[in-house]
């Protein structure tokens, strides 16, 4: 059986990870919503968007919209003078439909349909990502006299979601890449990296700028000078297990492009995503059915792996959210571990394997799923016809 996702760290039963004031467990349990539903506190995000520039003074993030595509939460960041970068036209769509200028897009997908490809050109998006030959020449014939930023590919092994396999040219072809670049009539703009999306360890980062850093020398001695570093993304956000903070991201990275670097590039950019919304939400369902199968107790709720909940399904159900109730027993009532399921008729839609939770739970009871922000809305389907949490926004 795999590890068991805990709902309070310790005898005390605090309140695991981060959970915002505007989100308290006892108002969530009081709130007249049908369930599912995602309370979302945009306050937390700026918070975190704060802290974030401190702790990397001259980086401006440009936020994945992938993590997190609610309207409320781009309008909220662009505010706070965020920039964007997105995988595809439909994401920049939404951005123009918001009034995000295109010069604050990067267009990071390394692989592309050419038809998004020209639609962003036309919209004035100016810099796209690639990591082969084949991507480079698309970019030449349907963006012409664009920029371009090359992924290499760097060591992800200390991220819970690894990225390397299907990204990244490798660093001894990075070089050629960047010249014919250069010879298709392409501005060779940038570099970029990615050590994998929550990534525990700030070393990573050192490591990989160390790869651009010889990158830069090589192209030094052919003439060529990069205007953007761009670090990519990763930082993590609090679930459950303790992470170095985010300062320590900073030091690490600050460190290594003032040592490794030949030069620091005009524009340095990063790519947060979970860093800045994973803690902003909780994701609150009510509890369908209770029972007792091969001597096992089961929870069923009204949200699942279909419903925004994939990355339990990703992680082998070794995803740990902080987790609460609405029951008033729930500080001092006996616990015992229950596997939590979706409302969903497939099998696979289960995502707590050995949960403690407190043996009173019962139906319609509320189950309130803390961290919820990134890479739920974004998953969420209908599948077997059950909806996606509808977002409320509460602070």
């Amino acid at each position: 059986m795999t590890q068991a996702t805990q709902l309070w760290p310790g005898e005390g039963r605090e309140l695991a990870g981060h959970w915002p004031d505007a989100l308290a467990p006892d108002r969530l349990g009081r709130l007249p919503y049908d369930t599912p539903f995602l309370a979302c506190d945009l306050s937390t995000i700026d918070s975190r968007m704060a802290r974030l520039q401190a702790a990397l003074p001259g980086v401006r993030p440009h936020y994945a919209v992938k993590c997190n595509p609610s309207a409320e939460v781009l309008r909220r960041l662009a505010a706070l003078g965020a920039g964007f970068e997105v995988a595809s036209l439909g994401e920049l769509e939404l951005l123009l439909s918001l009034g995000v200028p295109s010069r604050d897009v990067l267009f990071s997908n390394t692989i592309k349909p050419g038809s998004h490809i020209s639609a962003a050109a036309a919209a004035g998006v100016t810099r796209f990502a690639f990591d082969c030959e084949s991507e480079l020449r698309k970019i030449a014939a349907r963006a012409p006299g664009s920029s371009a930023y090359i992924r290499i590919r760097v060591d992800d092994s200390t991220s819970r979601f690894p990225l390397s396999r299907k990204f990244g040219a490798e660093s001894r072809d990075a070089r050629a890449l960047m010249l014919l670049a250069r010879d298709c009539g392409i501005e060779p703009y940038g570099v970029t990296f990615h050590v994998g999306s929550q990534c525990s360890t700030p070393s990573a980062w050192r490591s990989a700028i160390a790869s651009v850093g010889r990158l830069l020398h090589q192209l030094a001695e052919d003439g060529v000078q990069l205007t953007m570093l761009d670090l990519g993304g990763g930082f993590p956000a609090r679930y459950i297990e303790p992470l170095p903070p985010i300062e320590q991201y900073g030091r690490a990275i600050t460190t290594a492009i003032d040592e490794l670097l030949p030069y620091r590039p005009a524009v340095v950019v990063a790519e947060p995503g979970r860093y800045l919304v994973a803690e902003s939400c909780v994701m609150v369902s009510s509890v369908l059915g209770r029972e007792v199968r091969a001597g096992e107790e089961w929870l069923y709720v009204d949200v699942g792996v279909y419903n925004g909940l994939m990355e339990t399904q990703q992680t082998l159900n070794e995803w740990s959210y902080p987790l609460w109730t609405s029951r008033e027993d729930h500080q001092t009532a006996r616990l015992i571990p229950f596997t939590v399921a979706g409302p969903s008729c497939d099998s696979a839609d289960t995502m707590f394997l050995a949960t403690s939770l407190p043996a009173t739970m019962d139906i319609d009871d509320r189950l309130m799923i803390g961290s919820a922000g990134a890479y739920t809305l974004s998953y969420a389907s209908n599948f077997n016809g059950f909806p996606p949490p509808t977002p409320v926004y509460l602070g």
